[in-house]
This record gives C-alpha cells, sequence and structure tokens, in this order.
C-alpha cells in the first residue's frame, strides 16, 4: 500500500503493536481486530484503529487483520526487511553491549564496527571490529554508512556528533544524557534512561502510595 505521512508518535507505537502480535502468534487466532489489539494494550481503540490504517490496508469489518499479514505490514513500514548499516561510537560496556547484541537483526540494524578514542589494538566484539575514532571517516565513506549510534559520556557527545555528520551520517541513535545541535536534515534520536528511570520511580511511588 501506500504509506500517508506519519507521525513519530504512531512511530513510537508501531513497534509495542508488532511486538503483542508475534508475542501472541503461537497458538492463537489467525486473525485479530482493532479491538482486542487495543483491550490488550490498555489503549484506546480509535488511535489504534487509526495507526493500524496508517500502515496496512488488510483490515476487514467484524474480522479483522489477518495477524501475519499485519505483521508483515508493520516490519516492511517500519523497515525491518532493509538492513541498515550503522556504526557505533564509544566502546565502553554499553557500546560492546549494543555490538554484541544479536537481536538487532531483526529490526534491520547492522553494527559494522565500533570506533574509540583509545581502542586496544585488534580488538573486536562478536566479530565486529573497535577501531580508532580518526579512521571512522574512510570507513564511513567506502561503506556508505548513513546511520550512527553515540554511547559517550555526554560531555564528549557534542563532538563525536559532529564527527558523525562530517562522516556523511545522517541519522543518529544518542544514548549520551545531553542535548545534541544537528543541521536541518539529520534526525537525533534520544535514549534517555534517566528519562525511563525517573518515570517508573513515579509510577511506583504513586503505586505505594495507593496502597497505604
Amino acid at each position: 500500500m501506500e504509506h500517508k505521512e506519519i507521525s513519530k508518535a504512531v512511530l513510537k507505537r508501531l513497534p509495542g503493536y508488532l511486538a503483542y502480535l508475534k508475542n501472541t502468534q503461537e497458538g492463537g487466532s489467525l486473525y485479530i481486530s482493532a479491538t482486542a489489539l487495543a483491550n490488550a494494550l490498555g489503549m484506546g481503540e480509535v488511535q489504534v484503529r487509526k495507526d493500524l490504517a496508517m500502515v496496512s490496508n488488510g483490515g476487514r469489518p467484524k474480522v479483522g487483520y489477518l495477524r501475519q499479514g499485519l505483521i508483515d505490514d508493520i516490519e516492511q513500514f517500519l523497515g525491518y526487511d532493509n538492513t541498515t548499516d550503522a556504526v557505533l561510537v564509544g566502546a565502553g560496556k554499553l557500546g560492546q553491549a549494543l555490538c554484541g547484541y544479536s537481536g538487532f537483526e531483526a529490526y534491520g540494524l547492522n553494527i559494522l564496527a565500533a570506533f574509540d578514542l583509545m581502542p586496544a589494538a585488534e580488538t573486536t566484539v562478536e566479530g565486529k571490529p573497535i577501531l580508532p575514532v580518526s579512521k571512522m571517516q574512510s570507513f564511513c565513506k567506502s561503506h556508505k554508512v548513513l546511520m550512527g549510534i553515540i554511547t559517550v559520556p555526554a560531555g564528549q557527545a557534542q563532538r563525536v556528533c559532529d564527527q558523525m555528520i562530517e562522516c556523511g551520517i545522517k541519522a543518529i541513535w544518542n544514548f549520551a544524557p545531553t542535548h545534541l545541535e544537528v543541521p536541518e536534515g539529520i534526525l537525533v534520536q534520544n535514549e534517555n534512561m534517566a528519562t525511563s528511570l525517573a518515570v517508573l520511580s513515579m509510577h511506583l511511588q504513586a503505586q505505594i502510595k495507593d496502597k497505604k
């Protein structure tokens, strides 16, 4: 189907739908309705129905969506069927953990290499090289890399971001707890662990208060 322009809010919800559909596929019905999906995820039926209509035209009145067909449509829309090569800068514990995570393959992400200021000689993570940052530009150019992942401390993040942009990178997944200044046309997705932890902590505090 011809995809419409979609908001970031919808993009953030689609992986949740996909995860539920995949996790409940075995032994479940061949079809699923927007109503059933909304009830299972504790969401509004109208919102779910609108979201699914943005990425799939497979829904049928009183029947719903063929579950596998909906999975395929969402994966195709999110680009999971197309592999995106990326490089990572910051080969500390977090960076190495991300490099070694094989689950990214299911989402179409392939981290080709990691870069660090002072990597140990001939170091690898799950067969992926850890190279000096000085080699990043030539590596990105030769491999046509357009996505970068930042896992350095906050104080180094902007400099690394600038270097990535000089290398031709157009999309950055930022794990550093800081705001990055980028020119128009460069997309930054921040993965703020402090924000997520704060939300979880407030939820727990509210739950504890309700029980008193």
